[in-house]
């Protein structure tokens, strides 16, 4: 224990020694975060390379352990292997994040060097194996422990976007995982988080609210990466169903956050790996908290989430299913304050059977468009169009093709008119006050535009093809 204590007293120190000076030669080199009105909340330009901190922090702690003689130091001693097996997935994420900072790197290499440090931790003994006792295949076991190593180094990086955010969190997730590993003796993990721990701590002092020095994505993401690798280790002490439970709930609220980024985007057809200002913070923000208030109330969250895995811990398995409950209740009526519109609008859709009518309309087009491409005159073509406009709340066409004059009356409404220069228009009618979804009709006056393009120059062999363009009258 006196040697445990020893690595989290020499990481300390030597963070508090060593963010000034790597903070001071980030300033010296113009290494800073420049201030950006839109996202960030800085008002000068700030050094962002905390990671090179902690890490040198922490190696320095093995570095004074190994010289040191302690009582049971050698007990402590057998745990360092471990950490020196993971020292090339570590510098691996450490390099893509260092020159992220330095010169930056587009978002796909970034990935891909993350897999690879990924790879690398699979390589040196990092497996998720196992779920409640039973073996994973060797390839869904790999890709498991990939995907979720990943996702943890990406989810603490994501969130670090308040002053003391990002590493409040890795403390407390730290923390407990050390909590975890003493309560399961297992001394490799012990040794692997109490120097981190240290070095994070030490790191705060000067991270925290105003920030002197930012971790940068060298240590958001190197510190994720750690936190992803030593959950996988703690749950291989557990032969339960909820073996990976515990470590993800000491991760909850960087991974909740990256979780609904990556599905808000996806509904709104953003960028996944772009930048928004919709993470939980910022919600926290808008609802006009402090930046100091937003910190502490999410170092709550993390509290909470950090006691109830230690409860998936050292309680009977009985107990798991009620404490996973009440953590998702939890956050579930959390997330209902933070006015998320793209999953209400989501949610209401789903209920209201939008995106079955959705589906059913894009069905109906494809059969719409069979049907036309076999027709052989423009009457052929009117005809099938007339049969299909009422499907999607048009209830009158008037079309006016090389020659052809159609129409299938309507009571007075409004029209959409689509020109085809050089052969004429089609009217599309609809009543005031037709209930059937706007949407599907947008996707049927655009898919009557194009399709009537194609078989019009299919009808005039030897014709260019035309241009043609929509507009409501």
């Amino acid at each position: 224990m006196y040697s445990l204590l020893f690595l989290a007293l020499s990481s300390f120190t030597l963070s508090l020694i060593l963010t000034p000076f790597v903070r001071n030669r980030a300033l010296r080199f113009g290494l800073v975060d420049q201030p950006e009105p839109l996202r960030k909340f800085h008002k000068l330009p700030t050094p962002r390379l905390g990671g090179v901190a902690i890490l040198a922090a922490t190696l320095g702690a093995y570095l004074l352990l190994s010289i040191m003689s302690l009582t049971a130091g050698h007990i402590v001693r057998s745990g360092i292997p471990f950490a020196v097996r993971l020292l090339p997935a570590v510098i691996v994420i450490f390099g893509v994040g260092l020159v992220d900072d330095i010169v930056g790197v587009v978002a796909w290499q970034k990935l891909v060097a993350q897999v690879v440090a990924a790879i690398l931790a699979w390589s040196s003994g990092i497996h998720l194996g196992a779920l409640g006792g039973h073996p994973f295949p060797p390839v869904l076991s790999f890709v498991l422990t990939i995907i979720w190593i990943v996702a943890c180094a990406n989810a603490l990086n994501l969130i670090d976007g308040v002053d003391g955010l990002a590493t409040g969190i890795a403390v407390f997730a730290t923390i407990t995982t050390l909590i975890a590993a003493i309560l399961h003796h297992n001394i490799d993990l012990a040794v692997a988080t109490v120097p981190l721990a240290g070095a994070l701590l030490g790191f705060l002092r000067f991270n925290f609210n105003p920030a002197s020095i930012f971790l940068g994505d060298c240590g958001s993401l190197t510190v994720g990466f750690l936190l992803g690798c030593y959950g996988i280790v703690w749950s291989e002490k557990s032969t339960t169903l909820f073996g990976m439970t515990a470590p993800l709930l000491a991760l909850s609220v960087p991974l909740l956050d990256a979780g609904l980024a990556v599905v808000r985007r996806f509904l709104c057809q953003q960028p996944i790996f772009g930048a928004d200002r919709s993470h939980i913070h910022h919600k926290l923000l808008s609802l006009g908290m402090a930046p100091r208030k937003v910190v502490f109330v999410l170092y709550g969250f993390c509290g909470l989430a950090a006691a109830a895995s230690l409860l998936l811990t050292t309680t009977h398995e009985q107990y798991h299913s009620f404490v996973i409950v009440i953590v998702c209740l939890g956050a579930w009526l959390s997330l209902q304050h933070l006015g998320y519109s793209e999953f209400s609008v989501a949610g209401k859709m789903a209920a209201g059977g939008a995106f079955r009518g959705l589906l059913n309309a894009q069905i109906i087009l494809l059969k719409f468009e069979r049907e036309l491409s076999t027709s052989n005159t423009i009457q052929e073509c009117s005809d099938i169009l007339c049969l299909a406009c009422p499907q999607f709340g048009f209830s009158g066409v008037e079309l006016c093709l090389d020659g052809v004059v159609d129409r299938k009356d309507s009571t007075e409404g409004w029209r959409v008119r689509i020109d085809f220069p050089g052969h004429g228009y089609i009217h599309l009618l609809r009543e005031h006050g037709a209930t059937s979804p706007g949407a599907a009709g947008i996707l049927f006056v655009d898919c009557v535009s194009h399709t009537f393009v194609l078989k019009l120059k299919e009808l005039n062999t030897g014709q260019p093809e035309m241009g043609f363009y929509a507009n409501a009258d």
